[in-house]
């Protein structure tokens, strides 16, 4: 087994593209998975096991969104957990790149994670809203079903399109695969896209002492996470046309 610094050098190698990513993730939470990866790698864990450190910090975070008065002491522990969590779900395919232990199993069981997160977080902001908030009118607790929708619906159809993409790269050969993934990296497109990124979304959670503006910045958010899904939904889908007609 390396050093960690050897071990740091060849996941720097296993990473994914940064195409399609944003900066976030890139230059924060990539980063930071890569320091847990390695931590993982020299304790021996498996990529699996990582997924379900990462399930454990995420899902802790979600019910003390739900379960405890907000406060900034909860502000600041709901945050960390988010960040580290999310931290730790980009660390568990780093680790199974490093080391080639990934396979269908644990691609599904990183789904499930995701999935179920997204389906709690906001689950989790309608009972703190319901439970705690005083809220200028009972409206506001449909917020968290529409966000919700937002946010399963970009992280389903996102899947799809990855899946139903590369099923049609496959069947014409890997020379249009490789033409047709060889689009270089944006930057503009990476500063746009801060605003979709899960880490960016977890960083309302430190408004949690100030519910006013808790609520203002969660609702800004859930705004802007509809207008994406409505871009990503047609870019999507002129894209699988695309590949049809191809």
């Amino acid at each position: 087994m390396g050093s960690t610094g050897t071990v740091l050098r060849e996941l720097r190698g296993a990473q994914k593209s940064a195409k399609g990513v944003s900066l976030y993730s890139r230059y924060v939470n990539r980063p930071a998975g890569r320091v847990l990866a390695a931590g993982a790698y020299r304790a021996g864990l498996t990529p699996n096991q990582v997924t379900l450190i990462s399930a454990l910090f995420t899902y802790g975070a979600v019910a003390g969104v739900a379960l405890v008065e907000p406060s900034w002491t909860l502000a600041v522990l709901v945050y960390a957990a988010l960040a580290v969590g999310f931290a730790f779900d980009s660390a568990d395919g780093q680790l199974a790149r490093l080391t080639g232990r990934g396979g269908p199993d644990g691609e599904w069981l990183d789904h499930v994670v995701d999935c179920g997160k997204l389906l709690l977080v906001h689950t989790a902001v309608l009972i703190s809203f319901y439970r705690f908030g005083e809220l200028p009118s009972d409206a506001w607790l449909l917020l968290p079903l529409g966000f919700q929708l937002a946010a399963v619906t970009t992280f389903c159809a996102g899947l799809l399109r990855e899946h139903l993409g590369k099923a049609a790269a496959s069947a014409r050969g890997p020379s249009w695969a490789a033409t047709t993934s060889a689009a270089p990296v944006s930057r503009v497109r990476a500063v746009a896209l801060l605003p979709a990124d899960y880490g960016v979304f977890c960083l309302v959670f430190l408004l949690l002492g100030a519910p006013g503006a808790f609520r203002a910045g969660y609702a800004a958010l859930a705004v802007v996470h509809t207008l994406f899904l409505a871009a990503f939904l047609a870019k999507w889908f002129r894209e699988l046309k695309a590949l049809r007609a191809g």
